[in-house]
């Protein structure tokens, strides 16, 4: 777990924190043995912020997701530039 978030995660955080999409979400959470980014725990969705290193990790992302996806969570990877660059598309 990261102590900060990076400035794009906390910009997207603003815009999803306090159920302001009727759903609440978390920041950091501990889901099995991997760490979301967001997960917004009664609707069983995880939201992941991916930069640029993100590329690199694909194999283990799509491994990562189906072992989320076996226990009924949904993964949404949502680019770091597009969160920076278009929030409201982003949300």
């Amino acid at each position: 777990m990261r102590a900060q978030p990076t400035l794009t995660e906390h910009k997207l955080w603003r815009a999803i924190r306090g159920g302001q999409l009727g759903v609440q979400f978390r920041r950091q959470v501990i889901v099995g043995k991997h760490i979301a980014d967001f997960a917004a725990c009664s609707a069983r969705l995880i939201v992941e912020v991916d930069g640029g290193y993100h590329s690199r990790q694909s194999a283990a992302d799509r491994r990562r997701d189906r072992a989320l996806g076996r226990h009924g969570w949904r993964v949404l990877h949502l680019p770091a530039e597009l969160v920076h660059g278009n929030l409201p598309q982003a949300v």
